[in-house]
């Protein structure tokens, strides 16, 4: 009878430490840009953040164009295509970010 009880206990413990885990989210690199301005994306009128991975764009959800800098800059999303580090999950069509920082520009040689 205590053997059953210090397994059970034992199995109690061990199930309560493995859902206190969390998975931390996976990065990527991805092109970050306006998806009308640089990547063609015609679903919505205006400026919009968008990122490009594997090919295909998805306007992004979580963050916004102007929280990152002057998007009509010269470096900004409207002119040019930047990449960035993100993590999230593409949801009807769209990629929610739960991260995004945009990633510095490689100097020109």
């Amino acid at each position: 009878m205590k053997s059953i009880v210090t397994l059970l206990f034992i199995l109690t413990f061990s199930l309560g430490f493995a859902q206190d885990k969390k998975e931390t989210p996976k990065t990527k690199i991805v092109e970050a840009s306006c998806g009308q301005c640089q990547f063609g994306m015609k679903s919505k009128s205006g400026c919009d953040l968008a990122v490009r991975m594997d090919g295909k764009s998805y306007f992004v959800e979580g963050t916004k164009l102007d929280d990152h800098g002057d998007a009509h800059a010269a470096d900004g999303f409207c002119s040019a295509i930047r990449k960035a580090e993100v993590s999230g999950e593409i949801v009807n069509d769209k990629y929610v970010a739960t991260s995004f920082k945009l990633l510095p520009q490689e100097q020109k040689k």
